[in-house]
């Protein structure tokens, strides 16, 4: 039997009984920690590559997207969860996009049915939704494209906000009849969020999109598990908590001239960085060769 990958793993659980947590992460380094606490995947969302890249999701390009995936991919042995927004364009496009973060490492690959380019306002709740069959014709593209039967292909709709709730269903079996193995779905209300798993006929992926504008509701990963979904991400939970985290320090150095970190706990956390980056692995090596 041969040795489990991340696409293996990613379906494994998939099929599995429990909710699949993924935090959305934007570098190896963000990744590799959420891996080195038992995480078992991680989201490489639009949200976070492009507040990483100080563009905003909608200017980034697939080059960044994929190469961001490859740094990722390597740095870590559990599945990544890739956005790939509206699929950088039609069809044809997203046949490329699908190829290269196939290529990249991706275990799954989620596309959108908004329009592309895609809009800034989009974070402000504007959203703008594309004819159901162009999206349709998308998800057939990807699937086809992909070289791997393993990765998986999901499909996103933002119709519950800009068409209701049940255009919004009627959108998410289309895509899984397309060929989606999985939908990306965005309730407005908790009712919806309750609602949906009972009428889209196939895996669910929630995201707790702490912070948004919308206030979509927010779940706990036993009420999203009681409720029937597969997957739960989470858009913007960490890069916030690291930008305040960063800001505190910051600050503090300003205003009082020390970072007010305490040098035995600095001595511990730097530790746990060297040991997260695999530091000690490559000081065995050169012990071993240059360092004789």
């Amino acid at each position: 039997m041969g040795r489990a990958t991340p696409r293996t793993k990613l379906r494994a659980l998939i099929s599995g009984p429990h909710l699949i947590v993924a935090p959305g992460v934007w570098d190896p380094y963000t990744a590799r920690v959420a891996e080195s606490l038992g995480y078992e995947s991680v989201t490489f969302g639009g949200y976070n590559f492009g507040a990483h890249l100080v563009t905003g999701e909608a200017l980034v390009t697939l080059t960044e997207v994929a190469t961001l995936c490859r740094y990722v991919t390597a740095a870590v042995e559990i599945p990544a969860l890739v956005d790939a927004g509206a699929g950088f364009g039609e069809p044809v496009h997203v046949m490329r996009t699908v190829r290269e973060l196939e290529q990249a490492g991706a275990a799954s690959i989620h596309i959108e049915d908004q329009i592309y380019p895609t809009r800034v306002h989009y974070h402000k709740g504007v959203e703008h939704i594309i004819p159901r069959q162009d999206m349709v014709d998308k998800i057939k593209a990807a699937i086809a494209a992909r070289r791997d039967p393993e990765l998986v292909i999901v499909g996103r709709t933002d119709a519950m906000r800009t068409h209701g709730f049940a255009v919004a269903v009627d959108r998410a079996n289309l895509y899984l009849e397309a060929g989606a193995e999985m939908i990306m779905i965005y309730p407005s209300t908790v009712e919806e969020a309750r609602q949906a798993p009972h009428e889209i006929k196939g895996p669910l992926w929630y995201t707790n999109s702490e912070g948004n504008v919308l206030r979509r509701p927010i779940f706990s990963v036993k009420e999203l598990e009681d409720i029937g979904y597969k997957v739960v991400s989470y858009s913007a939970m960490l890069i916030c908590a690291v930008t305040q985290a960063m800001k505190n320090v910051l600050i503090h150095l300003k205003t009082h001239g020390m970072s007010g970190l305490q040098g035995e706990d600095m001595i511990r956390w730097r530790k746990e960085v060297e040991d997260i980056i695999g530091l000690e692995e490559k000081y065995k090596i050169e012990r071993e060769t240059v360092e004789r």
